[in-house]
């Protein structure tokens, strides 16, 4: 049965959350935690010697008020607000673009994924990222598109991803962890779509 205290619950959990954004408490840096599946192929395929295709990362974009420095809270519907003491301790957009490299690597093991490059017969892969923030009801927002070319430029797949994660617990570390398994379940999505198109 459904508790009519949940959603109380959970305001008051976010709230403590924002709180901590106007200031007036040390400063904490956090780093998106590495993917579950950086160390091994989630796929159980073996890694040959000689890779079968290559993917180059051309772009990842950022909505220009993620490239901020503090972690962002979406308060309602229509406002965002940046932490000003619970901060990124390097650039999102560098810690999201390598740590995708390093996920699709894992999830693609027979494809050379590389940052940059003009291989020929390579796919190219540009992701937008517009929301990556907490929520409100208590989630963590993963929201944005990608979209995969072959080397001449033909689009080969566009799709959206709009992933949500219940934060285990109250506080930043909980949202930072909340948000590094939304970008797993990206990465995954993103893995399979490239899949599809050998």
């Amino acid at each position: 049965m459904k508790t009519p205290y949940l959603p109380f619950m959970l305001l008051i959990s976010f709230l403590s959350l924002a709180g901590c954004a106007t200031g007036g408490v040390s400063t904490e840096r956090y780093t998106l935690p590495s993917g579950s599946d950086t160390t091994a192929s989630a796929s159980g395929e073996t890694r040959s010697n000689a890779s079968r295709r290559t993917l180059i990362m051309d772009s990842l974009e950022l909505a220009s008020y993620l490239e901020s420095q503090g972690i962002i809270l979406q308060s309602d519907d229509i406002r965002v607000r940046e932490a000003s003491s619970h901060l990124w301790a390097e650039s999102l957009k560098r810690q999201l673009d390598r740590g995708l490299r390093q996920r699709l690597a894992a999830r693609l093991p027979n494809t050379r994924v590389l940052e940059s490059g003009n291989n020929a017969d390579a796919l190219h892969l540009r992701v937008n990222v517009d929301q990556f923030q907490g929520r409100y009801d208590g989630l963590a927002v993963v929201r944005g598109r990608w979209q995969l070319y072959d080397d001449s430029g033909e689009l080969l797949a566009l799709k959206s991803f709009n992933v949500t994660q219940a934060l285990e617990s109250d506080g930043y570390p909980a949202l930072v962890r909340a948000l590094g398994r939304a970008w797993d379940q990206v990465a995954a999505d993103i893995a399979r779509g490239i899949k599809a198109e050998r």
